[in-house]
């Protein structure tokens, strides 16, 4: 990387849009806060581009990398606003959809809510094929069945289809044929094949994930083609890639063909950025609390690796209920997502419990103290009234901020129900939200079986610092680092992350019978697919290759994980590899199963260009506190009672200064809530340390 490079990076929100300018040396020229333009999400990331530049006195021209985050296809998928899909499955298998895992995922709910697959029964249509689970043809592809197939498809109305035939990872002949056929026969139809999407067994799981690309597809392109149009219109001439759920980056393109990949891409972004911290603090075990005004999201990151996985659900009908929603098989980097940001509404049910969230205000109206609209209160409008936000500094004055409405609003929807004044309403708001986050942090780490205790929090987004200490108390962690710019923390991991793309393909086989020529050809054509895709966007640069086994016991019917040499695979690997798999499985089940056969049923390639290295950490300067020249009045988060809590900016903080709690850190985007019992510090790169004590020392 050169001096004379200048990146640019967009991340649209549910609430807001985060733009981030970063030089070559990466150093951070500028970054803006925008409320997402939800009619056309262009205009309000198009408003934060031109106000970075404004501030760095750059022009869009002269970028030379721009990356794009969006939860558009998220939301896409979330409020069912998709194309019209149908399925072509092979004869007999028309229910896929409906028979699923042939389970309830509530056995005893006698109201159960069944997960909403977007494909009614009269859509799911069906052709004479037949592919066997090695790849030869049983039966071949009806031709004369086309006409009648495309009949159908007119009469359902689609406007996309999600073919998915049996065994079609196997051998994709009859799929991409059809493909072809309707492509050419119905120019306007949308058809996405599961033997591009989703190359693995599992019939259910695939034709799901098919679905759901083909159910965003005509509407991503769509938004693809006008974003890029309208950047390029301002001056922007450098390709724009997109960022990806698996923490990687893709061209337009490349999108466009999958936009699946691009769900949760947002949070992925901010997880490469807690990443990158903790390898630059040296920091083993994290906790990544990413806080913006819909969701929160957390996530598990050890030895400067976020936790990733193959596969999660949309939509549950059930919330944390696992098979209450659609599952997608796709590379994503694992998280925890709750409905608990700035902009979740609180209120009474008719029981006459305070609730807050899912449902959130976001930036269309907002909350009530933003004067858009809003008329029920809000996670940021309870921050307000405690003090937390101060109006005169939030979001750079260009969003005004009514405290009074805030204040109203909850004394009519809380105060009057629950006999409370608005204070003490926002102080319960505040107090169940806070607890929503640390519990489900809580249920993650233990489903991951790992302790949240011994871990930091890395805390970011336009929330997150003035929740953090309230989140890391109840969840038990002692420590906070809240690194620069964290308002728009997502963003600017988008600048760290690499080009990169991955392919599962399934190919059973036994360890011990493994067929080495087949599975080595196997790879080398995965590698020249992803690496031609990473090219796109990449150009010549050097990529590195990651090669994967999902191994489990004969008859199991999940996988562990096993890294493979980056080489051609020989005899003499075979010892190793069963020795890998039995050391996973001894960390995961506590100990191996003697005597079973072990069975592969996946492999997968990742191909990457290089991470940025990452610069040594200098040495933090002597701690020295400070006693902060302003105060401001705050419902204190520990025992509930009005204190002065100390008004610091950021940028007055030098390397070692030290503020004792309570205080209030602010910055342009975001305010760090100090709590009574925490103290924070400056290091040596910029990074704010809490430290939980009841004195407030470091």
């Amino acid at each position: 990387m050169t001096s004379q490079t200048l990146r640019l990076a967009i991340d649209i929100g549910g609430t807001f849009t985060d733009t981030v300018l970063v030089s070559g040396d990466e150093t951070i020229l500028a970054s803006a806060k925008t409320l997402t333009t939800h009619q056309n999400p262009a205009e309000g990331a198009m408003e934060g581009a031109k106000r970075v530049m404004a501030q760095s006195g750059r022009s869009l021209n002269e970028v030379t990398g721009f990356i794009h985050g969006t939860t558009l296809a998220t939301n896409a998928l979330i409020e069912r606003r998709g194309a019209v899909v149908a399925t072509v499955t092979t004869e007999g298998f028309r229910d896929i959809l409906e028979i699923a895992y042939e389970r309830r995922y509530a056995q005893y709910d006698i109201n159960l809510k069944k997960p909403d697959l977007l494909v009614a029964r009269e859509r799911a249509l069906t052709i004479r094929e037949r592919m066997a689970a090695d790849g030869d043809v049983l039966i071949p592809l009806d031709n004369s069945a086309i006409d009648h197939l495309l009949d159908e498809l007119d009469v359902s109305g689609a406007d996309a289809v999600a073919i998915c035939l049996m065994h079609a990872y196997a051998n994709p002949a009859h799929e991409r044929r059809l493909r072809d056929i309707l492509t050419e026969r119905r120019p306007g139809l949308t058809v996405s094949i599961s033997s591009d999407v989703s190359p693995e067994a599992r019939e259910f799981d695939r034709l799901c994930t098919t679905v759901a690309n083909a159910y965003i597809q005509p509407l991503m392109e769509s938004y693809l083609s006008r974003f890029t149009f309208q950047f390029q219109t301002e001056g922007v001439i450098c390709p724009i890639l997109m960022m990806t759920a698996g923490g990687g980056m893709c061209t337009v393109e490349t999108a466009s063909r999958f936009p699946i990949r691009l769900v949760e891409s947002g949070p992925a972004g901010g997880a490469i950025l807690a990443a990158r911290i903790a390898a630059r603090t040296g920091i083993n075990e994290v906790l990544s609390f990413d806080m913006g005004g819909t969701t929160a999201k957390l996530c598990l990151i050890d030895n400067a690796r976020p936790q990733t996985s193959r596969q999660f659900e949309i939509a549950r009908a059930a919330r944390f209920i696992k098979g209450s929603g659609m599952p997608v098989r796709i590379p994503v980097v694992e998280m925890i997502e709750i409905g608990a940001g700035g902009g979740s509404i609180a209120g009474v049910d008719r029981l006459g419990r305070l609730t807050v969230g899912p449902r959130s205000a976001g930036s269309e109206p907002g909350p009530v103290a933003f004067g858009r609209g809003g008329t029920e209160p809000t996670v940021t409008d309870s921050d307000i009234t405690l003090g937390y936000i101060v109006p005169d500094t939030f979001a750079e004055g260009f969003i005004k901020i009514d405290p009074k409405a805030a204040e109203a609003a909850l004394s009519r929807v809380v105060g009057v129900r629950l006999g409370a004044d608005p204070a003490g309403a926002a102080d319960g708001i505040s107090r169940i939200v806070d607890e929503s986050m640390a519990s489900a942090g809580r249920m993650h780490a233990v489903e991951s079986g790992k302790d949240l205790g011994p871990r930091t929090m890395i805390a970011f987004g336009g929330n997150g610092p003035l929740h953090a200490s309230r989140v890391a108390r109840s969840a038990g962690v002692s420590r906070i680092v809240v690194p620069p710019n964290p308002g728009v923390g997502s963003a600017v991991g988008f600048l760290f992350a690499p080009v990169s793309f991955e392919i599962v393909r399934s190919h059973y086989s036994l360890l011990e019978s493994l067929e080495l020529e087949r599975i080595n050809t196997l790879f080398s054509n995965m590698i020249d697919e992803a690496s031609s895709v990473v090219a796109q966007g990449a150009g010549d640069a050097p990529t590195e290759t990651q090669r994967t086994a999902f191994m489990r016991y004969n008859g199991q019917g999940h996988e562990i994980e096993i890294p493979l040499p980056d080489r051609d695979l020989t005899v003499k690997d075979m010892g190793p590899l069963t020795a890998a798999f039995e050391t996973e499985y001894r960390k995961q089940f506590s100990r191996p199963v003697p005597g079973m056969q072990i069975e592969i049923l996946n492999w997968a390639v990742r191909v990457a260009t290089p991470e940025t290295v990452v610069p040594e950490l200098p040495e933090t300067p002597p701690l020295t506190t400070i006693t902060p020249a302003q105060t401001r009045p705050i419902t204190c988060d520990v025992d509930g009672q009005t204190k002065l809590a100390g008004f610091v900016s950021r940028d007055s903080l030098n390397p070692g200064n030290r503020v004792c709690g309570p205080a209030l850190i602010t910055e342009p985007q975001t305010t760090t809530l100090v709590s009574a019992d925490f103290s924070a510090y400056v290091d040596a790169i910029g990074n704010l340390i809490l430290i939980q004590s009841q004195k407030g020392d470091a």
